[in-house]
């Protein structure tokens, strides 16, 4: 994997600094590569050491809770006291944590190491999420979908990766991927300094221009924030049930081979990649209201087709179910720190740490459903989940830059 420069030139007051959207979406990948793995190695960990599932449970919400509930709280820590090395810290937690990992003695030590790795990424996604508001520019849906799509990469090939190399090779193989948090680390350490030299002027610069529009009054401003994590909860629970049981379903209701369901699963999550990129782009032409509208309740067509489709039309939807879903998410996220701008990294924060909540609850709750029902009948249930997008009816529609494609900041 190459190393994106990271010029001087890119730090112009007003232009987008591709170079560092390039870096923070090459560490995001890096970082969720790392933070999947965990979840990938369970039959090993329960075999080597002898696991019951309430352990494997323990971990899991170690991990989780390290990973989503510590974001918001971190997000808010860097709005007041900016850190411009904190992620290379939060890198070396996580790179602490893989080599634990590895040579882990017992369980405890097994529960540490889960520890560091979700602290690291606790670190990572409100702070990195931040440097790419200040890297972007006038194009702020763009540089979120950028540096989300690392991360959609990096799911994807962290159990690939554990299946190849870590079962393969055994537990202390874990700690060969001790060299992409190392690459991680050089990559953010020269963010930092970017960070440091210029993106706090751009942040100062947004700010200020946000502090000369009136605020939202605060009833207006809690209700649509409710409204965006009621958004979160309906795309991220129908995620988790393709994420965690689409390859299941698809084995159940065709008697497809795994490495065919594997393959649609592919399918899915090369639209979701498609759509992350697409949503931010779109927002900041058409602006973010009506993206959130369109990628919620713009899907619900096709999610209600879905369980009564045969097997070819199942592979066809789910290429606009990923799309059109994963398309709100980068224009949520910018929505939301548009609403509130002094406050960027706890936004981002909040939302990929309830992100983050909702997809492991979701396929915890999912998962019990199925056993006491059937995997059909939890497609039929959430294909309704996308009705909630009604709900962005009730999203303020602001002035100038927050609901149009010229961001916080931008020139006139």
């Amino acid at each position: 994997m190459s190393t994106p420069a990271i010029r001087p030139g890119d730090a112009s007051a007003g232009g987008t600094a591709f170079s560092i959207l390039a870096a923070i979406s090459v560490c995001h990948l890096l970082n969720d590569m790392m933070q999947s793995l965990l979840l990938a190695i369970y039959p090993l960990l329960k075999t080597n050491y002898g696991l019951d599932f309430g352990q494997i449970g323990l971990f899991t919400f170690t991990s989780q809770v390290t990973a989503s509930v510590l974001q918001p709280l971190i997000g808010l820590y860097i709005d007041r006291r900016p850190r411009p090395f904190s992620l290379a810290m939060g890198m070396t937690s996580t790179l602490s944590g893989l080599v634990l990992l590895a040579y882990a003695p017992n369980f405890t030590s097994l529960l540490v190491a889960a520890a560091l790795v979700g602290v690291g990424s606790s670190v990572f996604h409100p702070e990195s999420s931040r440097v790419a508001r200040m890297a972007a520019g006038h194009r702020h849906g763009l540089a979120q979908s950028v540096f989300q799509v690392g991360g959609n990469a990096g799911s994807a090939l962290g159990p690939l990766l554990a299946a190849f190399i870590v079962l393969n090779y055994g537990q202390e193989s874990i700690a060969w991927f001790s060299l992409a948090a190392l690459l991680g680390i050089f990559l953010l350490v020269r963010v930092g300094r970017w960070y440091r030299d210029h993106g706090l002027e751009r942040m100062r610069a947004s700010a200020a221009h946000a502090a000369s529009r009136p605020p939202l009054p605060r009833r207006r401003l809690a209700l649509a924030m409710a409204v965006l994590i009621a958004l979160i909860f309906s795309k991220f629970f129908y995620m988790a049930s393709m994420t965690s049981y689409y390859t299941f379903y698809l084995i159940n209701e065709f008697q497809v081979s795994v490495q065919a369901a594997q393959l649609y699963l592919f399918l899915f999550l090369a639209a979701v990649a498609a759509g992350t990129i697409a949503g931010g782009w779109i927002g900041d032409r058409i602006g973010r209201k009506a993206v959130i509208w369109v990628s919620i309740v713009g899907v619900l067509p096709f999610t209600l087709l879905l369980p009564y489709a045969n097997l070819f039309w199942t592979a066809l939807l789910s290429v606009p179910i990923g799309f059109i879903l994963a398309s709100a998410f980068p224009a949520i996220v910018v929505y939301a720190q548009e609403l509130m701008p002094s406050r960027v990294g706890a936004v981002a924060g909040l939302f990929f740490g309830f992100a983050f909540g909702l997809g492991g609850i979701g396929a915890a709750v999912l998962g019990e459903l199925a056993d006491a029902t059937s995997i059909g009948f939890v497609y039929h249930l959430c294909s309704f989940l996308p009705v909630i997008g009604l709900l962005a009816g009730f999203l303020p529609r602001m002035e100038g830059g927050h609901s149009h494609g010229r961001a916080l900041g931008a020139p006139a």
